[in-house]
């Protein structure tokens, strides 16, 4: 559930499409928000198994998470990447990707 309101969403999507003409653009302006504000390194868990997220990243398949643990690196999609309790800064973006998104 978002702590966002339906019109908070959309401000923040308008922000980050304002100069978008197309699907691939607008995922490109998201993503650029996401990358820009999202705190950078947060720990978290994937399938109970504790990860640090180091950076995101854009891929044909969406913006994913870059997790890492020890020398292990595993590319996880950011709607589908459980966040800490609390979130980190600019997690609203993802809110905002996810509301763009549908889902």
């Amino acid at each position: 559930m978002s702590s966002l309101s339906e019109a908070e969403l959309d401000a923040l999507v308008a922000e980050a499409v304002v100069d978008c003409y197309d699907e691939h653009e607008q995922l490109s302006g998201l993503f650029v928000m996401i990358q820009d504000n999202l705190a950078v390194p947060f720990a978290t868990e994937v399938l109970g198994v504790p990860v640090v997220v180091r950076k995101v990243d854009l891929r044909s398949s969406g913006i994913v998470a870059i997790c890492h643990r020890g020398r292990m690196r595993q590319a996880i999609g950011i709607l589908d990447l459980p966040l800490p309790d609390p979130a980190p800064d600019g997690a609203q973006w993802i809110e905002a990707y996810q509301w763009w998104a549908g889902r």
